[in-house]
């Protein structure tokens, strides 16, 4: 399998808020930088899906070492937590849905096709990659043209 690098970040102007995320990815010294920003959206989901959209723009399966400052995305996968909900039909307790079930759905399709390894960074303490990702998804949040996060809320 290749092995590819891969940063992300999200980002929100108020929270819920106009939205953004951002993903570097490299392969072989080769980049490829990745955003969008949304009209209302929460940051945690802008964090998961810099990831999701991420590993969706792979074209094969691969091998990934994924940095993200989100202990939120980070903890999911490396604690069990996105697992045990999944397990538990996208609940977080018997009486609580785990929130942003629908991105962890489509996360956890793409880490049966991908091997990914998370990895924990310091957000805003001098990781180049990763400054690179927030400027990407704040200035994502300043788009004129800023799509409709369709799921948020429900």
């Amino acid at each position: 399998m290749k092995s590819v690098e891969i940063y992300t970040d999200g980002a929100c102007s108020g929270n819920p808020g106009k939205g953004g995320y951002g993903a570097v990815m490299i392969y072989k010294g080769a980049r490829r930088e990745l955003s969008a920003g949304f009209e209302l959206t929460t940051n945690n989901r802008m964090e998961v899906l810099a990831v999701i959209e991420a590993l969706s723009a792979l074209k094969e399966p691969c091998e990934v070492t994924l940095y993200s400052d989100s202990k939120y995305v980070v903890d999911a996968v490396n604690k069990g937590w996105m697992e045990k909900w999944e397990k538990n039909s996208w609940m977080r307790t018997k009486n609580e849905k785990a929130s942003n079930a629908d991105l962890w759905i489509r996360l956890s399709a793409l880490l049966k096709k991908h091997s990914v390894k998370f990895v924990w960074v310091k957000g805003h303490a001098d990781n180049i990659e990763n400054e690179r990702c927030d400027e990407l998804a704040r200035n994502a949040i300043t788009c004129q043209k800023l799509l409709k996060d369709e799921l948020y809320g429900c």
